[in-house]
Parts: structure tokens; C-alpha cells; sequence
């Protein structure tokens, strides 16, 4: 069940910075909380992938935690 819980609430970190993201100028790509939000989110899903053996989702979810690492690290030097 807590597995349950933790790639929900990873589920939610990820659309809620999606959908920002799309309507809110102010928060994109280009800010250090989006891809804060995207790195926590596929973590917890990478977890619950993990749990459910779920390999191609783990992956995907693996490549979008790496992807926000590299732009919070290039963000954060500028």
C-alpha cells in the first residue's frame, strides 16, 4: 500500500509542474523548482516502478530524473 502512496503523490509532483509549466509564465523549464519537482516526482516514481517491477516505466522515469538533475546543475551554475 505504501508503495501505492508514494507513486501517487511522485505522480502529482510530475503533472502538477506540467500543467504550472503550461499556464504559468513564471514557472517553466528554465526555474530550479520545476526541476526540483520533476526530480522528486521520478524519484518516487522510480520507486514504485521498482516495486511493481514495472522495467520500461522504471527507465522512463530513470532518463527523466537524469534529464532534471543536468538542467537543475546547469541552472544552478548560472
Amino acid at each position: 500500500m505504501i508503495e501505492l502512496i508514494i507513486g501517487i503523490i511522485g505522480m502529482v509532483f510530475i503533472l502538477i509542474s506540467f500543467v504550472l509549466d503550461e499556464f504559468w509564465k513564471k514557472f517553466n523549464q528554465d526555474t530550479i523548482l520545476y526541476n526540483i519537482m520533476n526530480i522528486i516526482g521520478s524519484g518516487m516514481l522510480i520507486y514504485y516502478a521498482w516495486s511493481l517491477e514495472g522495467w520500461p516505466f522504471f527507465i522512463l522515469n530513470s532518463v527523466w530524473l537524469i534529464a532534471a538533475g543536468i538542467k537543475l546543475v546547469r541552472i544552478l551554475r548560472e
